[in-house]
Parts: structure tokens; sequence; C-alpha cells
């Protein structure tokens, strides 16, 4: 068994938050049970179970496939697949969490998914019952609180950040009903344990409790199998450990050669064809491989960027594409697939589509990935994911950064598309010969520079 954790506390009192940054800074594995709750709320919601209906809570548990996964290093909860992890956390699923919380049922779903978590690994957890239910037997139980006032006016800040229309008052109000419902079920209802030391964060800062958190595990009997210089070591064998094996590429296979005519000839009338709608003009096109198996990482502007970049690429391309375009109709279907797209479910963390990838590259064609993963309304560059370092990684194959640019937020007749093809990235001239976190965290920050360095 690992050093165990457990941190209650009422809602708003930022137990997420604070365990994310005590995880961290600890090296522990973060168990966010209280998103586990909202994503059973969520999911009940959405089929429009009444949630005070425990039969109904109960059914709609049938076939729901509930995981906590690793997304560009954030946790996610993914419910049959889906990353609901920002659509959790409204305060309509909040209550929600709180009225399944107290169905026998929901806690026996979840409860097995837990303590296993726990009994393999060093974590924190925490939720409403965790020292008292659902693990009694932690080395540190903590519970974490703050006056009603000053977590609802958290709670506020949060929700005008992301546009809520609430009001304080209402946020309040939420908050206080929400403390009689968790102390007041009959099922497991919220309890400091009795060997629990209380943190009170009303006048502390988030950083004081952090300190004061891994104080604590430092301090317990359990935490002393584990030295400074032992976690420092485990973080580095996480760091290095290999997250998928090594498969270069051969780059012998070629596309036949009627698709290549084909495309040979098919591309420059489809090229005039965009330069009469739009003033297209293409940089460092010197850039661009002769040969196909190579990877084109570009910035994603519109719906038009896989065929900007392919228009002059000398070798057919494939490109991911979101999974929803390809349940449209059958014509359009065909055709994006004709045009070597592939669908991908986003935020799934699916190792599917990195086979896929892999296999058109292995096929002779050239890849198109979107590292943001989703289009950019302003031209202003996100933060990539970390998909095309592990593609490129172990496939040991080039990326070639493009920068599409564009003034405003669509495309229009005539408007002026400057297309930039950088200088190829290789991973073996980088010395990156395993797909290790480390290497994909330095491959990735290379990418990213270049095509922001492409962008304007």
């Amino acid at each position: 068994m690992g050093l165990n954790i457990a941190l209650d506390g009422p809602s708003g009192a930022g137990k997420s938050t604070i365990a994310k940054l005590a995880a961290k800074k600890m090296g522990f594995v973060y168990v966010d049970t209280g998103a586990l709750y909202r994503s059973i709320a969520y999911n009940a919601l959405t089929k429009g179970v009444d949630l005070d209906d425990a039969q109904a809570v109960t059914a709609s548990l049938d076939g729901l496939d509930l995981k906590l996964t690793y997304i560009d290093g954030a946790q996610a909860v993914l419910a049959n697949g889906e990353n609901v992890s920002d659509k959790i956390r409204t305060p309509e699923v909040s209550m929600g969490a709180s009225k399944v919380s107290a169905i026998p049922a929901v806690r026996e779903f979840l409860l097995d998914t837990q303590r296993n978590i726990a009994r393999e690994n060093d974590i924190i957890m925490d939720g409403r019952d965790i020292g008292t239910v659902v693990l009694p037997d932690a080395q540190v139980k903590l519970f974490l609180t703050a006056s009603a006032e000053e977590r609802a006016n958290r709670r506020f800040k949060e929700l005008q950040e992301k546009g809520d229309p609430s009001t304080y008052e209402e946020v309040l109000a939420d908050i206080n009903q929400r403390d009689y419902n968790d102390t007041h079920r009959e099922i497991a209802p919220l309890k400091q344990a009795e060997d629990a030391q209380v943190i009170d964060s009303t006048s502390m800062t988030i950083d004081e409790v952090v300190d004061a958190i891994c104080k604590a595990a430092e301090q317990s009997d359990g935490s002393k199998k584990k030295s400074d210089d032992e976690r420092q070591l485990k973080r580095e064998e996480r760091r290095n450990r290999e997250i998928m094996p090594i498969h270069p590429i051969s780059k012998t296979r070629k596309i036949n050669p009627l698709r290549q005519a084909f495309y040979s000839g098919f591309r420059p009338l489809v090229r005039f064809i965009f330069k009469c709608h739009f003033n297209m003009v293409f940089e460092g096109v010197e850039n661009i491989p002769t040969d196909g198996g190579n990877i084109f990482a570009s910035n994603h502007r519109s719906y038009g960027d896989p065929v900007f970049i392919a228009l002059m690429t000398r070798v057919p391309i494939s490109y991911m594409a979101k999974e929803e375009l390809f349940k449209h109709n059958i014509f359009f279907t065909a055709l994006i697939k004709a045009f070597g797209a592939f669908p991908v479910v986003r935020g799934s963390g699916d190792t599917k589509v990195i086979d896929t990838s892999i296999e058109k590259l292995e096929s002779g064609r050239n890849l198109v990935i979107f590292p943001e993963g989703t289009r950019s309304k302003d031209g202003k560059l996100g933060k990539g994911k970390n998909g095309v370092a592990l593609i490129a990684t172990v496939a040991q194959t080039k990326v070639v950064p493009v920068g599409i640019n564009f003034e405003g937020e669509k495309l229009s007749r005539k408007k002026k598309i400057v297309v930039r093809y950088g200088k190829p990235i290789d991973p073996k001239e980088l010395g990156i010969n395993d797909a290790s976190t480390g290497s994909i965290k330095k491959i990735k920050k290379i990418i990213m520079e270049e095509i922001s360095s492409l962008v304007y």
C-alpha cells in the first residue's frame, strides 16, 4: 500500500485545487472523487433522469464507463470515452453530485475503483467521506474547510471567469444548501474523521495550505519511507519511462502509382482554383520534403487548412478530423475519406489514433496534424498537445512546422492567405531516440516554438 492522504471538507473549500498542487509537489497521484460523482450526475441529467429518484439514477449507471486519465499532463474524466472535465463544473451538476452521492448504489459503484487506485499508488484523494468511509486506514487524514462566505466568494470568482451568469447570492445559497445536504444525508454524511487534522483556509493563501498538507505528510509515520532523494528518483523514473515503444517507419513504401498520378494531376488544378478564389501566398516551399512519411504540424485557422497545406506537397496527405464530421452524411464522409481524413475522438486519450497515424506514415503518405486540437478564431497560437510529438518520436520521422496566416476570423473571397513552411525538425538529429515523457516534452516544445515563429 502506498502513502494515502485523505482530504475531506465541505464544498468550495478548494480541496481539488489544493490536492492537485500538493500531489504535483510531492510526486503523488491525485484522485478527484468529486469529479467522479459529478460525472454520474452529469450522465443522469443528460438522460433526463430525476436526481431525486434513486432507482432511476441507479438505472442510469448501467453501461456507464468512468475513467480517470491524464491528457497533456492534466487529469481528465472520461464518461464512455467523452472528456467531460469542463461540463461537470456547473452549479446544476454540483448540486446533482451532492444528491447522487447519497445513493448507496452510486457509492458502491465507485468504491472499488477508488480503493484500487489507493492500494497501488501514493495518492491524495479528496471528497466528503474519504477519511471516514473510502480510506479509513489512510496514514494522513485532513479536513480542509473555510467560512461559507469565503467559499462562496472563491466559487463566484471562478464562475465569473468562465462567463457564468450566477450571482454571488445564488452561489452562497448553493454553498449553504450543499453544506446542509452533505451533513444531513443518511449515507456517509460529511464528517470530520476523529484522527483528522483540521486546516481552516479562510485566511490562508493557496501556497500556505499546500505547505501544510506536505508538512503533514512528511510528519506521518508512513512518509518516512519516502526520502527526498527517493521521491526525486521516482520523478526521474516517471519522466524517463517510455510511453510507447519506438517503431521507426521504413520510408520504403510508395503511394500506388495510379493514386500518385491522380494526385499530381489534380493538385495543380485545385491550387489554381484556390488561387482564383483567395490571394494565396506560399513561403518556404523549399523546406517541403519530396518523399512521403513526413508530418506537417500547423496552427489551425479554418476548415480549409488541410487543403492549404496540401496544395504544395508532392505526396498525398492524411489528416485527423473530429469524429463528428464523419456523421454528417455518407457522401460527405466518403469525400473527406477520399482526401485522407480519418476520425479522432478529441480528448479521449485513445491510442488507436496513434497507431492509425503511424500506419498512414508507413504507407508513404504525409500526415497533417494540428497540435492545438481546435481552431483559433483570433489567430493566436494555443497550447499544443502531445500527440504530434509522440507520433514523430515513435515513428522517428521529420516534422515540418507550418504557419497559416490571414486576418480576421473567417475566410472570404480574395482574402490574403499566407502559408509558411519551416525547416523540418528531425528527432534523430535532436538525439531523441525514445518515447519517454522527457523526450516528448522536449520535441513538443521545439515544434510549438517553430510554428509560433511562422505565425504573425
